[in-house]
């Protein structure tokens, strides 16, 4: 099967503040007051966990069905810790992302414990956020200069 490819466009609205184009979707990203923002959307750090509960759910619904059970609903709920000091400029100490994450699904179905415990491993394992995020990716940020009118 041939690589899919992925492209979102973004700007800047204000220091804290981005707009995001995704396909014909405009997603907006902000901080929340006492991070600098005005709170008018979620933040990066929770769109990754909205991004990974989104894969989580349909990972789970394409899988249940392969497995030949029907999963009628799906609860997903996800936290995770991080120390802001490196995002900050306060210490270089910890990591700037999350220190751990943790996912608990609630799957309204009539499956057995042991079919659950299968889905849920290949759920985890064959979710493209699950493995960005317990993976290395390799990422390559660079800088394009403006033109001097």
């Amino acid at each position: 099967m041939s690589d899919l490819k992925f492209r979102i466009k973004a700007q800047s609205a204000s220091a804290a503040k981005t707009i995001v184009k995704a396909r014909n979707f405009e997603i907006i990203v902000d901080e929340p007051a006492d991070l600098g923002g005005s709170d008018s959307a979620p933040n990066p750090v929770e769109y990754v966990l909205a991004a990974f509960a989104g894969c989580l759910n349909v990972m789970g619904h394409l899988i249940a069905g392969e497995m030949g059970f029907e999963l009628r609903s799906l609860k997903i709920d996800i936290s995770g810790n991080l120390n802001p000091a490196k995002l900050f400029g306060q210490s270089n100490e910890e990591r700037a992302g999350y220190k751990t994450i943790v996912v608990r699904m609630t799957p309204d179905c009539d499956a057995d414990d042991a079919t659950l415990e299968k889905w849920l491993h290949s759920v985890e394992q064959r979710c493209p956020v699950s493995d960005n995020l317990q993976n290395i990716t390799p990422v390559k940020v660079a800088l394009v200069k403006c033109a001097v009118a």
